[in-house]
Order: C-alpha cells, then sequence, then structure tokens
C-alpha cells in the first residue's frame, strides 16, 4: 500500500506520526508531506526504511501556528496535487485540520480516500472540521471521548473508526535502568507545569500522605525553572503547604532519560483536566509503574479502574491524596497493578498494534 501522509510540523504530533510511520513502513510504502519549518534539511529524506519525508517549500521556514498557515493552504496543496499526479497514492492520511484542508486541494481529482485526524476539536475553527469530517473517507478518533466531541460536532458516528495513541513498548518497559532515589516513597509527575497539567493537585495532596516525595518533570530547561511563572507558583504552594522539601522540581529532561525516571517512582500520577493522547500514563504503564490518572479524555480508555490504574476526579487532592496512601502502603496492589498495566500497554497500545489497526481503517477506506 502507498499511503501519504500529510502533518503539520507540531513536536508532539510529528513524534506519533514518525513512530507510526516507521511500523507501517515494515510492509508498506510511506511518504510524510510537511510543510517545510526551517531552513536546513534535504527536499527529500528517508527517515526509516519505507518511510520518505518531503518536505514542501511554502510560505517562511519557520514554525507557524495554523491561524498563520492557512494563508499557504491553496499553495500546499497545489504542491501537493503535482506530486501526487506523479506519484499516486492508495490512501492519504490527513492530521489536523489544515493538512486536512491541504489533503482535501491535492487530492483533487485522483480519486483517492481521504482519512482525517484531528488530535483535538478545536473550538475555533468547527465549521471547518464538521465539513472535513464529513468528506472524510473516515475520521480517526484516538479515544472514546474524543469520538463523542467528534459526534457532537456533526461527524456522522458510522465514519469514526478508534485507533488509539501508542507508547513505544521498547523503550518503555519493566526491565531497564533505574533513576536513583532516597528511602522516601517516591510520586512523578511527569509533563507541563500549569495548574491544567494537574501538578498542582499532587502537590496540595502530598500534605496528606506523610514522608513520601514529589518529583516533577517537566516545563522549561533546569536552569530557567527559577524564571518560570508556573515553576514559582509550584513552588510557593509547595512552601505555604509546608511539603516544600519533599518537592524537586527537574526541569525539562531529556525524552531517553523519562523510562528509568519512571521506573524509579512508587507510583506516576498524572491528573490534568483533558487527557487528548494520556501519553504519560501510557508509559508508566508499560514500565510496570502503577498509575494514579485523572478520569478524563484517553485515560477512560486505557486505564482500567482497579486493575491497570486507579482513576480520580481531576482537581481533587484529597480523594488523590486518598488513593496514594491505599497505593504507596500495599506493595501487593502496587504489584498487581503494575503487572496489568504492563501487559495491557504491550497488548494494546505498541505501535505495532496501533499500526495494523490503522492498516484496516485504511483497507476498509479504499473498499
Amino acid at each position: 500500500m502507498n499511503i501519504a501522509i500529510v502533518a503539520s510540523s507540531n513536536g508532539n504530533q510529528r513524534h506519533r506520526i514518525l513512530s507510526v510511520a516507521r511500523e507501517l513502513g515494515r510492509e508498506h510504502h510511506v511518504t510524510i508531506y510537511s510543510r517545510r519549518d526551517n531552513a536546513e534539511g534535504k527536499p527529500r529524506t528517508r527517515v526509516a526504511p519505507g518511510v520518505m519525508l518531503e518536505h514542501i517549500d511554502v510560505g517562511p521556514p519557520r514554525g507557524l501556528s495554523a491561524n498563520d498557515v492557512v494563508p499557504y493552504l491553496n499553495d500546499v496543496g497545489a504542491q501537493l496535487m503535482k506530486r501526487w499526479h506523479q506519484d499516486r497514492p492508495d490512501i492519504i492520511h490527513a492530521h489536523s485540520w489544515t493538512s486536512g484542508l491541504a489533503a482535501v486541494a491535492g487530492a483533487k481529482g485522483l480519486d483517492v480516500p481521504v482519512t482525517q485526524t484531528f488530535h483535538t476539536v478545536d473550538t475555533a475553527h468547527q465549521k471547518l472540521e464538521r465539513a472535513l469530517g464529513r468528506r472524510a473517507n473516515a475520521v480517526i478518533a484516538g479515544s472514546g471521548d474524543e469520538e463523542s466531541a467528534l459526534i457532537r460536532l456533526g461527524v456522522p458516528r458510522h465514519n469514526i473508526a478508534i485507533v488509539p495513541y501508542g507508547v513505544d513498548t521498547e523503550r518503555f518497559q519493566r526491565r531497564g535502568a533505574i533513576a536513583t532515589k532516597g528511602s522516601r516513597k517516591r510520586l512523578l509527575h511527569v509533563g507541563p507545569l500549569s495548574i491544567e497539567r494537574g501538578a498542582h493537585t499532587i502537590v496540595r495532596a502530598l500534605q496528606g500522605l506523610g514522608d513520601v516525595e514529589l518529583v516533577i518533570a517537566g516545563g522549561p530547561g533546569p536552569d530557567e525553572l527559577d524564571d518560570d511563572q508556573d515553576a514559582r507558583s509550584l513552588r510557593t504552594l509547595a512552601e505555604q503547604l509546608g511539603v516544600g522539601d519533599r518537592v524537586t522540581l527537574l526541569g525539562q529532561v531529556k525524552r531517553t532519560s523519562v523510562p528509568k525516571l519512571m521506573r524509579s517512582a512508587d507510583a506516576v500520577v498524572s491528573v490534568p483536566r483533558e487527557a487528548v493522547t494520556g501519553i504519560v500514563a501510557l508509559e508508566a504503564m508499560a514500565c510496570g509503574v502503577p498509575v494514579i490518572a485523572s478520569a478524563v479524555g484517553a485515560h477512560l480508555d486505557s486505564i482500567v479502574d482497579g486493575v491497570t490504574g486507579l482513576l480520580v476526579p481531576p482537581d481533587q487532592p484529597a480523594r488523590t491524596a486518598r488513593l496514594a496512601r491505599e497505593l504507596l502502603w500495599d506493595p501487593t496492589l502496587r504489584t498487581a497493578l503494575g503487572y496489568a498495566g504492563a501487559d495491557r500497554a504491550r497488548s494494546r497500545y505498541s505501535w505495532e498494534r496501533v499500526s495494523q489497526e490503522l492498516v484496516r481503517v485504511y483497507e476498509a477506506a479504499c473498499a
């Protein structure tokens, strides 16, 4: 199968798209088309066996927001049409509404099915997303919660397929190096430091957890934490609550260091108000580390409450503390959740499984 992927230059999306493309490239020919966002690099690059990355030289060679890229979409579509007339794909997969507009323009007259992933429903562009969702041969949602949002948007239910966000089960696994730690039990938060992402909730929960430390990995680099408003807010809150000596802010850590940091934790707590991908919880599960996660978004699919992890409403520090207390002082429960979580991550969320499900969607769209 000749698969064309149209993607923006968003960092989070790019990592997932490349991971899926590498897996698809084992058996299919994959080309990723993306508007050039920097002045370096070749026009066409082989990024993995069976996978090519083609830059489209339209607009300024720098990263642009969705709104700023709109004036260039017609030209991007024209470039795609030219390339696809020379090398006709069997299926087109657009990521984001801007990529969807470009893909539809590029596919005009080719009679090639177009599939669409939005990643998140953008309330500011609902009319465009509704039109793209109805026009696409299939709309791919990452979770049941996203499927519901698409249905509310007006996308026909029968046109939606759920393919979850995956996790690198080779990098994130039970065995491997473990970051150093002291004698205290450790909770870990990985991700941004804003209130919406849940770190403040965990700091508040720490009040009721005795001799437990909280390690927070995320935000700006370690040297920039003192100037970061969210980091200062977290430190101030910890001092006010009397837990400042048990909260450590690491700042942004290298992605390669995340698995060993997760394996050093007694539990990973991921309690954002929204969880589009739920990737932190998935990575912790793959590492065999028990997870306490907010009962929202993708967490509702990936975590079976009480079996592969524990769910709690967001912004509930007291309930979060109660669950953490039960988990931290019950090694049997931690072990059971860890093994069950790792098994679910491997069997349901590996890139191999995700790519297989995508191919089934592609084949149905082609049929």
